[in-house]
């Protein structure tokens, strides 16, 4: 692996990018990014208070705008689970790093996900979380440069199984 480049976690809600990513960064020695806090200190508010007041286009162009000013060197990356539906923060992720996508089962993402209301998903209105899944798994497939099955999984062996991959 090319150690000047970053890791980018993609994955649904729940896969375990921010936890997966801060264990990952600490153990190869590289600087944790969330894109979530990021998002959070830009607008100095939470995900669910953006998606709330302002609705899921303006999550959205918030989200790329965030993605697009990072130039980092030497970064493990969490991002948001609804980080694919912009191809433009997609592409702009896959120049600076290796994509790796955390893959969870649907059931599993429903188990991980006891606080949906508070937790800042980016769901379309109307939208169910089955949809939601079904609509980014060919688009986490279609980005991931690297894949690491996460489901039923401890924290532990995800990490091996990323480090493996990588």
């Amino acid at each position: 692996m090319d150690h000047r480049k970053n890791i980018v976690l993609i994955g649904m809600p729940g896969a375990g990018k921010s936890t997966v990513g801060v264990v990952l960064a600490k153990t190869i020695g590289m600087q944790f990014i969330d894109t979530d806090i990021l998002i959070q200190e830009r607008t100095g508010r939470k995900l669910q208070e953006i998606l709330d007041q302002d609705g899921p286009d303006a999550f959205k162009r918030i989200e790329e705008e965030t993605i697009l000013s990072l130039h980092p060197r030497r970064a493990v990356i969490a991002t948001g689970g609804s980080v694919v539906c912009s191809e433009a923060a997609m592409a702009h992720l896959k120049s600076i790093g290796v994509v790796v996508y955390l893959k969870i089962g649907y059931d599993e993402m429903v188990k991980r996900l006891r606080n949906i209301t508070t937790r800042g998903i980016l769901l379309l209105p109307g939208q169910s979380l089955r949809e939601m899944y079904e609509e980014r798994v060919p688009l986490y497939e279609r980005y991931a440069d690297l894949t690491a099955p996460c489901s039923g999984r401890d924290l532990e062996s995800v990490l091996e199984s990323v480090l493996e991959a990588l």
